[in-house]
């Protein structure tokens, strides 16, 4: 006992007191404190590296082992995580050949390979990034609220984009051999992503132009649309005048020969 109480008094007892203090402490603490952050970072490095090992192998060949953009595919630094989740989720890209436009096709990728290029091409700069569920989620028709929501969205629609997508979203055409594709079947954060990204043609409808409220308003009017049933009878794609205008040339035509064939049979 006078040998233990000898040694509590020796300098180097109170540091090796704080030492196993802290031991302790730390061990305890490894315990207890949340790792979601750190498995997080993991998760996130490890995506990253994946999207980079497909972009490498299916884009790179246009778009540059940098994304740098080459004279085949423009740069993609900048373009945000919402560009390559609209492009590639829609099948517009990877292209299988160069052309004026890239249209909708098969999707090559499943969602998490989606996920981890877009995590990729994200890492490369800021920009848009994929929109929330709160905001792509469709309103339903019903209620006065939505009814009145997606009134607006349609006037929205008319003011901003029927002249490239017509009315009714059904596409239109424009210059140089591009268009303005067809809206119907498009999923909802599809639309989204394309009016923050502005593919193709399309221009750039940022939160300041339109806020995340009012993109949902217009993606509530488009899948109202699609849904709605044609008080005038056929639609004829909603083409407007263009098929109206083809469908009573040849109904009338018709109609003509008909009448001269009948008269020319009774005259005989």
């Amino acid at each position: 006992m006078n040998a233990l109480a000898a040694r509590r008094r020796h300098p180097a007892a109170i540091a090796l007191l704080i030492l196993v203090g802290l031991l302790i402490m730390g061990g305890a603490y490894s315990f207890v404190a949340p790792k979601d952050a750190n498995a997080s970072a993991a998760v996130a490095t490890a995506t990253v590296e994946e999207g980079k090992q497909l972009f490498l192998g299916n884009c790179a060949s246009c778009h540059g082992t940098n994304a740098q953009g080459t004279a085949s595919g423009p740069s993609l630094v900048g373009v945000g995580a919402a560009a390559v989740d609209f492009q590639v989720g829609t099948g517009r890209m990877p292209m299988a050949q160069p052309a004026v436009q890239a249209p909708r096709g098969e999707v090559k990728f499943d969602e998490d390979e989606i996920a981890s290029l877009a995590a990729y091409v994200a890492s490369l700069g800021p920009g848009p990034a994929i929109p929330d569920e709160e905001f792509t989620t469709v309103l339903e028709p019903g209620t006065p609220e939505n009814n009145r929501a997606i009134a607006e969205g349609g006037e929205i629609f008319r003011v901003n984009c029927a002249m490239c997508h017509n009315f009714a979203g059904a596409g239109g055409a424009l210059t140089r051999g591009k268009y303005a594709p067809a809206l119907d079947g498009v999923e909802p954060r599809h639309i989204y992503s394309a009016m923050v990204t502005g593919p193709q043609s399309m221009p750039v409808f940022s939160d300041t132009n339109l806020t995340p409220e009012a993109k949902q308003k217009v993606i509530s009017y488009l899948k109202a649309q699609e849904e709605a049933t044609s008080v005038g009878g056929l639609s004829l794609g909603n083409l407007g005048p263009v098929s109206e205008g083809l469908f009573a040339w040849v109904f009338m035509l018709g109609i003509l020969i008909g009448a001269a064939v009948w008269l020319g049979k009774k005259a005989a």
